[in-house]
């Protein structure tokens, strides 16, 4: 039984054909293939079911397929522990963020931070926070940039920074005489939101502490932009929620619009969240030092009030 034989069975496990599960491990087919069989002999038991399409994981094979995930893992810990004891950082990192934290937050820090870790290979990758959770648990990605609390098991979460909503109100508005806002005086009905799916959106149907599925009488967006949510307040249909790094690169007619919530403010908690094995945790480090110490310039402190974005 080697290692490569255990990294073989779990891409089979993920991607359920052979084929492709070489493609992705960097081998010819019958490599892969006939290191898989090796180890169902060694075993005498069948890992696959291969009558089936696609193919199946038998029910011992379930178990030498989460076993297999223990091994790997393990394995790649004593990489990390020469790595640590010689005081290195570098390496392959591939780091997910959210689309609402992509735009804003990426270009504050990605500059210093590759240089000052030259020997990292940053791989970014912009993916909602359902498919970072799943993508981490899986061992695609090191590290993930969301908004949290989200309680999961087989996380941690490293809070970088909290960012306030600040609303969005044109002057035609109701709320445009309104020098600071309260939770309560917002109504979801006349809030225009992100598409279904971003955290942010969930966020600002908690705190406007409305049920999750709601219907909009006038109209359906799907969009994913904030500009678009600002363009479409500016056209007399409703107002809307931005996240305060989001305010910064408007220009200063838009600026004029921009309203703050009285202390605490609603917040959202922005972490770096990795896996517990907690694999490559120089990196993890390195990557939280840099952001945490970017953004407290960029965001004033403030009393604020966590608004969850998964309706806790």
């Amino acid at each position: 039984m080697t290692i490569t034989q255990l990294q073989y069975v779990l891409s089979v496990a993920e991607h359920q054909n052979f084929t492709l599960a070489a493609e992705k491990s960097y081998v010819t087919q019958p490599t892969l293939s006939m290191q898989v069989q090796k180890l169902e002999d060694e075993l005498d038991i069948l890992i696959f079911d291969r009558s089936k399409k696609p193919i199946k994981v038998t029910e011992v094979g379930k178990k030498i397929v989460e076993q297999a995930k223990n091994i790997v893992n393990e394995a790649n810990r004593i990489k990390d522990i020469v790595d640590q004891e010689k005081g290195f950082i570098g390496g392959e990192y591939i780091l997910g963020i959210i689309p609402t934290v992509m735009p804003t937050l990426l270009p504050m820090f990605l500059k210093t931070f590759i240089n000052k870790y030259p020997k990292i290979n940053l791989i970014i990758k912009e993916q909602s926070t359902e498919s970072l959770i799943r993508n981490i648990q899986d061992g695609h990605i090191d590290g993930a940039i969301v908004a949290t609390p989200l309680e999961i098991e087989f996380l941690k979460e490293r809070p970088l920074y909290y960012e306030p909503f600040v609303g969005y109100v044109p002057n035609n508005h109701r709320l445009k005489d309104a020098k600071m806002l309260n939770p309560e005086d917002l109504d979801i009905k006349d809030i225009l939101l992100l598409r279904d799916g971003h955290c942010f959106r969930d966020g600002v149907i908690n705190l406007c502490n409305t049920p999750k599925k709601h219907e909009d009488e006038h109209f359906q967006l799907q969009s994913g932009s904030f500009e678009t949510l600002i363009n479409l307040a500016n056209e007399g249909l409703g107002m809307t929620l931005i996240p305060y790094l989001n305010t910064l690169e408007l220009d200063e007619n838009k600026k004029k619009n921009l309203k703050h919530f009285n202390i605490p403010s609603p917040a959202r908690e922005i972490s770096l969240i990795y896996h517990k094995n907690e694999l490559k945790i120089q990196i993890t480090e390195a990557l939280r030092d840099v952001i945490s110490g970017i953004v407290r310039g960029a965001i004033k402190f403030q009393d604020v009030k966590i608004i969850s974005p998964v309706g806790k």
